[in-house]
């Protein structure tokens, strides 16, 4: 039995559904355990009762230690904070003997055992954003991303969780301070500080829009494989994490942040079926007469002059601080950065 958690909210649901789906594809033995922080998402997760699939009251998973420290986070910084007590709250409900945590915004392609399996006798699983060198942020931001981690129900696998728990009620904000960074600069030092730590080796597991530049995606007999553009080593794709991605009320989305380049294999395999599975899953939500936003769409679309400002600015700062180089023409091409298309070009 592979035991998961997630945290999400009715704004995230068709993003946790598709999540839940791809694994009731790919995993045999499941069960996912999710923390949903509001009410709509509960009820609705509740009322489905869907197999293999453990919804939490926020009430029942709240303790006294998260209240306290909740008036003064945002609604994502609270979710930040609450990840490490997600994991540990799971543990001990349900006597877990290992749990692990996986970010609501993934596909799973192939089984999780595949990369749990890379854990043996160790206690925690880590893995690292892998950054793509343009966009390496990792002595600001962490090298490990908190996307999916596991931790098994023992000495060394508790130790590591209470503590990261514990810095996390103490700090954890959508801002860099100290050396911090929300909950995940903080496992920047854990293969030295902690017994048991092993970092993810299989470069399936962790393939975001941050590091898609490193590889050739190809479909073979109906799996996903990626290639290393350097070393030419093959893995198949286990998850993708589909970071940034927004949905917009004037019917747009957008895949991610203008700042990552994604070459038009990278949409057509990850990035197509996955908006086109949330559009269906919010479609069949619409015909189980659930009226809540179930995409996060907020605000229109921002122009494409403002995307194109965000796009300097952010690469502009990656080159002053040595991250990017200003010598590539392919680095200034803008349609390579610009990722919204209009909802129908998906029906």
């Amino acid at each position: 039995m592979i035991n998961l958690c997630t945290l999400f909210d009715s704004n995230y649901l068709s993003r946790g559904l598709a999540l839940y789906n791809s694994l009731q594809q790919v995993s045999a033995v499941f069960q996912l355990y999710v923390v949903a922080f509001d009410t709509k998402c509960y009820d609705y997760l509740k009322k489905a009762d869907l197999p293999n699939l453990t919804v939490i009251s926020l009430s029942d998973f709240e303790d006294e230690a998260l209240l306290k420290i909740k008036p003064n986070r945002s609604a994502a910084e609270y979710c930040w904070t609450s990840t490490p007590s997600v994991i540990l709250y799971c543990l001990k409900k349900y006597n877990l003997s290992s749990c692990t945590y996986v970010d609501a915004d993934m596909i799973f392609y192939q089984d999780p055992k595949i990369l749990l399996d890379e854990m043996g006798s160790d206690s925690i699983l880590i893995c690292e954003h892998r950054y793509t060198k343009d966009y390496d942020v990792s002595d600001t931001h962490g090298i490990y991303c908190v996307q999916f981690m596991c931790f098994k129900n023992n000495e060394d696998g508790l130790t590591a969780l209470k503590w990261w728990r514990e810095r996390c009620l103490e700090w954890c904000y959508a801002r860099l301070e100290d050396g911090k960074f929300g909950d995940q600069k903080y496992l920047d030092d854990w293969p030295k500080r902690f017994a048991g730590v092993h970092v993810l080796q299989h470069l399936g597991g962790g393939v975001a829009p941050w590091n898609v530049q490193q590889y050739e995606f190809y479909n073979n007999k109906e799996k996903i494989y990626l290639k290393n553009k350097i070393n030419k080593e093959e893995f198949p794709v286990i998850f993708y994490h589909f970071h940034g991605l927004r949905f917009y009320t004037n019917e747009y989305v957008s895949f991610c942040g203008p700042v990552y380049e994604l070459s038009k294999t990278t949409k057509e395999i990850f990035y197509v079926p996955y908006v086109k599975s949330l559009l269906k899953i919010e479609e069949e939500l619409k015909q189980q007469a659930v009226s809540f936003n179930v995409t996060g769409a907020k605000s229109i679309t921002p122009t494409k002059g403002k995307v194109f400002i965000e796009f300097l600015r952010d690469f502009g700062s990656m080159i002053l601080h040595g991250k990017a180089s200003p010598f590539r023409p392919r680095n200034y091409n803008f349609r390579m950065h610009y990722h919204f298309y209009k909802l129908d070009c998906f029906k």
